[in-house]
């Protein structure tokens, strides 16, 4: 098996085009040293703490989102904060984090509410108030890890 270089991932809310389109799924690669400096070059750029860096270097590393095969820092400037915030997890994560890691925050996003699931109604929410319902000798589940309340920078692990 090669090392696997793209990663599938699902936008919280997901981005909305200029035509009113909502693109949430998309692909992000791993980044190479040049994704990483390339953007330091940029006269916009003040230096390596400048928000608008992360901005440039997830354009580099984001191959696909939604129908948009191409896609820019304009793009990348228009997501909801918490989609930017889950990429720069999903950037730290797949760059520099462990396969259980990976695992976590794939888990930690398919159990939170702002995927989207549609409410229910009639039977199909009694069905699932009756699911969610806690068992009398359930085990108490863990705690899931705090969401994020601002955009932030992900900190480096020491080289």
């Amino acid at each position: 098996m090669g090392l696997k270089t793209s990663y599938d991932f699902t936008l919280p809310r997901g981005y909305v085009d200029g035509q009113g389109r909502v693109h949430r799924t998309g692909t992000m690669r791993l980044a190479t040293a040049r994704d990483e400096l390339e953007p330091l070059r940029d006269p916009t750029v003040v230096g390596p703490d400048d928000p608008r860096l992360t901005v440039l270097v997830l354009a580099r590393v984001v191959e696909r989102l939604g129908e948009l095969e191409l896609v820019t820092s304009h793009d990348i400037e228009g997501l909801f904060a918490v989609d930017l915030a889950y990429l720069q997890d999903f950037y730290g994560v797949i760059n520099f984090g462990s396969q259980e890691e990976y695992d976590e925050l794939i888990r930690s996003q398919q159990e939170t509410s702002l995927l989207g699931e549609q409410p229910t109604t009639g039977a199909k929410a009694e069905a699932a108030a009756a699911e969610e319902a806690p068992a009398q000798s359930a085990p108490e589940q863990p705690a899931r890890p705090p969401l994020r309340t601002a955009v932030e920078e992900l900190p480096r692990k020491a080289l």
